[in-house]
């Protein structure tokens, strides 16, 4: 039943346990719809063990074993088919059960936003290219990697969404972080959108609407001046249906505006007749959109060669984005996933986003999810999954209904860590899972047992950077939070009132402590941002990150939690020193220094 995957009480932030509303638990049991899914759809496997029944056995690869009444055990790992006598098929996940981590692993490397890490070539907007040259930097002063938030691509429309935490689709990239003279054909190009481009680096703040008009006119002339596509159709080919779906997706987006509910109706449906004849008649618009994902990977296997690039996977996904339309039968899209009130938000938090009906996630073989986590990984050493606790419940809130009153429904756990698990083994990835919150019995220590990294941050932990666990992802403070400059400066606050955010100056002190606690200081003297780093790279943490808006004391944050684009310019804040100007700056080089990692 539907109802037994949802709690009828919760234990809140503060410990107390909380009754969910029997309104708003109906309300969420219609969401998750009937229960269609037969129990044994999907089933672990094990190399050697029993399968569930006697049927015929297919391998991922195609290799038919006939009949058979256990998995072999010399089977590759893979996503494998069992044929049942009752003429019904099932799903078998035979994994390593662990993530991929690196033997001896201790690195250290920057965290960063992309779209505000700029260069001086960079068209207002850092670029794919930033990231390559960003990453020989990194290595060349020591760095083991770089955490890269999302990538996803926007909503197709004028006015691109700024949170990469919003995104149309996780699988594939924003054509805003091309780099245009990198693109095969530009000799095409004239140097007029070059010379505009660049002039958008002289505001701080990044202006994606022209940003998106400069890069697509400039893409748009490369496209009809070129004529050899051998590459880029072989590549086309070897991307499958999905690619197709997506560049369909955006000439519709073009035609019809944006979010995809609004659209004719049988233009709602991408398996349907109209989608198939429009993709017919608009086939040169529909290959220029493939084309532009074929520059957008092929300069992030260049981005991502130098130095492990960790992607970072949003919870969710815009309800009137591709993927939300692509597998609308797998989505509650009536409903938003969030955090009930905690310590930090009062109010709780709706992020917007639908979730995956677990029974359908399960009836479509976890297509979804298996073909996300593998866009995620691809061309990276490592992912981070955020808010990595919907793996095992997410708090789901009716729509029109207040962030406090919504719902826990658990998660199909232990077959989403295995998938995660048999993709970072394919990848050769180690994974990382933000845990901050609050955080139900039980989780870190499966966390823990299935091999991927916990995260600590400086700014949440009550005890010294020394104590934080060794399969660990350590840090100060994220992009949600304060800066160390700005909690020192105190001008976090006065960001927070700007913005409409009643501050809490109680808060900010507390915070502050923490940090001069952790650092070994005084909380009086000026912000410890290379004491309280030496401290966080001598801990037992596998990886430790700063932030370069420590490393230049920027006193905004990049995000503003509970805020939206009239209150505040959130992700569109530059840092204020161009990536080629990092090697020379001493407050940069006295934090690469601080956080070298000879300590034991």
């Amino acid at each position: 039943m539907s109802s037994s995957l949802v709690g009828e009480t919760y234990t809140d932030a503060f410990g107390r346990e909380r009754a969910i509303a029997s309104d708003v638990r109906a309300a969420v049991v219609a969401a998750l719809g009937p229960e269609e899914s037969r129990s044994d759809v999907v089933t672990i496997v094990r190399r050697g063990a029993l399968l569930p029944t006697v049927g015929d056995l297919t391998l991922e690869d195609g290799s038919d074993l006939g009949r058979s009444e256990s998995m072999p055990a010399d089977a590759p790992y893979g996503y494998h088919r069992l044929a049942r006598d009752d003429g019904s098929e099932q799903l078998l996940i035979t994994g390593p059960s662990r993530c991929h981590v690196p033997p001896h692993l201790r690195a250290w490397g920057w965290a960063i936003q992309l779209a505000t890490t700029r260069s001086r070539n960079s068209w207002g907007i850092g670029d794919l290219a930033d990231l390559r040259e960003l990453g020989e930097w990194a290595a060349s002063a020591g760095a083991g990697f770089l955490a890269v938030g999302p990538l996803g691509a926007p909503n197709p429309g004028p006015n691109p969404e700024p949170s990469p935490y919003y995104p149309s689709t996780r699988r594939f990239g924003n054509p805003l972080h091309l780099r245009i003279e990198d693109i095969p054909g530009v000799e095409h190009l004239g140097v007029e959108l070059a010379a505009a481009g660049h002039d958008l680096n002289a505001e701080r703040r990044v202006d994606r609407a022209r940003v998106a008009v400069l890069k697509m006119d400039a893409l748009e002339r490369i496209w009809r001046a070129s004529h050899d596509r051998t590459e880029f159709e072989t590549w086309r080919i070897g991307r499958g249906t999905s690619l197709q779906h997506w560049a369909v997706f955006v000439v519709l987006s073009e035609q019809f505006g944006a979010g995809w509910q609004a659209w004719p109706e049988p233009l709602r449906d991408p398996t349907g007749a109209a989608v198939a004849q429009f993709a017919v008649e608009h086939a040169d618009r529909v290959s220029f959109h493939a084309w532009v994902q074929w520059c957008f990977d092929r300069q992030l296997r260049d981005a991502s060669a130098r130095l492990m690039r960790i992607a970072d996977m949003p919870v969710g996904v815009d309800p009137g984005g591709f993927d939300a339309w692509d597998w609308q039968d797998q989505l509650a899209l009536r409903v938003s996933v969030g955090a009930p009130p905690d310590r930090f938000n009062a109010a709780g938090q709706s992020w917007g986003l639908p979730p995956f009906i677990p029974s359908r996630l399960r009836e479509a073989a976890y297509r979804p999810f298996i073909e996300t986590i593998h866009a995620q990984l691809r061309h990276a050493g490592g992912l981070r999954i955020d808010h990595v606790l919907g793996l095992f419940r997410l708090w789901w809130i009716p729509s029109e209904q207040d962030p406090s009153r919504g719902a826990y429904v658990r998660s199909q756990t232990d077959e989403l860590l295995e998938i995660v698990a048999l993709e970072s083994h394919r990848a050769g990835a180690l994974v990382i899972g933000e845990d901050l919150g609050t955080v139900p019995p039980g989780v870190r220590s499966e966390l823990r047992r299935r091999r991927l990294l916990s995260t600590r941050l400086a700014l949440f932990e009550r005890g010294l950077p020394a104590t934080y666990p060794r399969q660990s992802f350590a840090g100060v403070t994220t992009h949600d939070l304060p800066t160390m400059a700005g909690l020192w400066s105190g001008l976090d606050l006065d960001d927070q009132a700007s913005s409409g955010i009643t501050p809490d100056p109680d808060a900010l002190a507390l915070l502050r402590s923490r940090l001069a606690r952790a650092a070994g200081v005084g909380a009086a003297i000026e912000a410890p941002v290379d004491q309280l780093h030496r401290r966080v790279a001598a801990s037992p943490c596998m990886l430790v990150a700063a932030t370069l808006e420590d490393a230049m004391r920027v006193e905004e944050r990049p995000n503003m939690p509970g805020t939206v684009a009239l209150q505040r310019d959130n992700w569109s804040l530059a840092l204020p020193t161009p990536i080629e100007d990092l090697a020379s700056d001493a407050r940069v080089l006295s934090l690469v220094a601080a956080l070298g990692r000879d300590h034991p």
